[in-house]
């Protein structure tokens, strides 16, 4: 066939599809469009029980944006110096520094604003707002996130608690010269968080719903523990560890990043509810999507890849317009958290992908 010969074809149909309202290679068929749930909803990963009543509360009650409900709600866990995957009490770098990562997302603008590696700042989901409200810009990394959240009034502390310094110094005195490249491989037997377990990811996020229909959403993380100064994960990464479109839903990640990033896994299942999912298979398309990804990576990283499956946790959380919630992971018995007017402030169970 020629390649005129081809080209009109494809014009044709491309023709042919505008004529029906359709695309070649789109959905045959347009999903309905989500009508708002008359209740708000709020969804976090499962350290976020009192994330979700303050967010929940604050947007129903005090009509605050869902954005800034997310951001407000996911403060308390910033503060809290014993969960040690966020914000104060984060476990350091391999240098022995707190740095964080956060992102926030507001669906009625669909603008953003995050920031990444950010230390001393006890709340970057906060600086992240304020990127998005304040500034044209999507992202400040560093050093210059740090200078702008001191321009902006939020005031400079030392994140690093006693315990997670002592922490750090027994990772020191028992990591091998492969720990800062391959962290998968790192099961320092020091500490009862490392015990025979691969270094720690931790993060929160936290999708919410208002009663009209309006979405946001943040992610906020401390990053995976002893990593290398200067790595970002998925949090403050639109699309990536977060993502909303006010049209159709909200969600985000907690767990491995690079898989997170590697699969637009948040975008992906935004995408999914849009074609009509429901959020828990919504969330469970995208880690098939990222089981995909991971066999073809396991050839120059087998350590990626064990018995059949990924080797590394990764959990999504949706929330769609509609009301409809849902969170999946990949194995194991996790839990996310969840505010309804009906059933208040809870844990529930995800789906897993694997048994």
């Amino acid at each position: 066939m020629s390649s005129g010969l081809s080209r009109r074809r494809l014009l044709q149909g491309a023709a042919a599809g505008l004529a029906a309202g359709v695309l070649p290679g789109s959905r045959s068929a347009t999903a309905r469009p989500l009508r708002p749930a008359a209740n708000a909803v709020a969804i976090a990963s499962g350290n976020g029980v009192e994330t979700v009543r303050i967010a929940h509360e604050l947007v129903t009650q005090e009509k605050l944006r869902p954005v800034s409900a997310a951001v407000r709600g996911v403060a308390v866990v910033e503060a809290d110096p014993n969960d040690m995957s966020v914000g104060y009490g984060g476990l350091p770098d391999e240098d022995g520094k707190v740095s964080l990562d956060s992102a926030c997302m507001d669906g009625p603008t669909h603008n953003a604003g995050s920031v990444g590696a950010i230390q001393d700042i006890m709340h970057p989901a906060q600086v992240a707002e304020r990127v998005m409200d304040a500034t044209d810009h999507v992202n400040l990394v560093g050093d210059g996130a740090r200078r702008f959240a001191i321009e902006q009034g939020f005031r400079p502390e030392n994140l690093l608690t006693e315990r997670a310094e002592e922490i750090w110094k027994r990772w020191i005195a028992g990591r091998n010269d492969d720990d800062r490249l391959w962290p998968l491989n790192d099961t320092n037997p020091a500490d009862p968080v490392l015990q025979g377990e691969p270094r720690p990811w931790g993060t929160i996020h936290c999708s919410v719903l208002a009663p009209n229909g309006d979405l946001g959403c943040c992610t906020t993380t401390s990053g995976l523990a002893f990593k290398i100064p200067g790595r970002i994960g998925d949090s403050p990464l639109i699309g990536c560890g977060l993502y909303c479109d006010n049209e159709v839903g909200s969600a985000g990640a907690t767990g491995r990043g690079e898989a997170a990033i590697l699969s637009g896994g948040s975008w992906l299942i935004v995408e999914k509810m849009r074609e009509g999912m429901h959020p828990r298979e919504a969330c469970l398309a995208a880690l098939r999507r990222v089981v995909e990804q991971t066999e073809r990576a396991a050839r120059w990283q087998p350590a990626l890849w064990k018995d059949g499956r990924p080797s590394f946790g990764l959990t999504f959380y949706a929330v769609r317009k509609d009301g409809e919630f849902g969170s999946a992971t990949m194995s194991g018995n996790r839990r996310f958290a969840v505010a309804t007017a009906e059933g208040g402030a809870r844990l529930e169970s995800c789906a897993a992908l694997y048994s």
